[in-house]
């Protein structure tokens, strides 16, 4: 799952569905901001995210293959590779610093492998909000059948 570690950050791998797009990243708090937002964008596309600094993604293949997609206030970028149409992460409109990284595509990782997450309430976002903060619109839970 890993390559290499600095201190309690390790360097993961993460590719597209079809490999074309590989990239490593280091996670700003690990799978501790591990989340899914409902905004429109969000609940269509169903992508459970983790955030990474900018500086901490490295492309180290199919750079020239990534898509970009805006909408609303044009702030947010979200990346996806033009060849299979995986999201690959955006650059967050309530955090520009940060991306936020599709966990399925971190080798070794899966949305199944959180029991319970939050998902932030995206339809009003928190730069349109006079508070500025977050808030949780609810907890998607994932329960695996046990095997017979």
């Amino acid at each position: 799952m890993t390559t290499k570690s600095t201190a309690s950050r390790p360097v993961y791998q993460a590719a597209c569905h079809c490999g074309t797009v590989r990239f490593t990243v280091r996670l700003t708090n690990g799978l501790n901001t591990v989340r899914r937002c409902n905004c429109s964008y969000c609940r269509m596309r169903g992508a459970v995210a983790v955030s990474a600094n900018l500086a901490e993604i490295d492309i180290l293949q199919g750079k020239d293959v990534l898509t970009l997609y805006q909408f609303n206030s044009n702030e947010a970028k979200h990346y996806f590779c033009s060849r299979c149409g995986i999201y690959t992460f955006h650059q967050r409109r309530s955090r520009p610093h940060e991306y936020g990284v599709n966990v399925a595509c971190i080798e070794g990782m899966s949305p199944f492998d959180f029991a319970e997450l939050p998902v932030y309430e995206g339809r009003e976002h928190p730069k349109d909000r006079k508070d500025g903060s977050f808030l949780i619109a609810g907890w998607l839970r994932y329960q695996a059948e046990p095997d017979d």
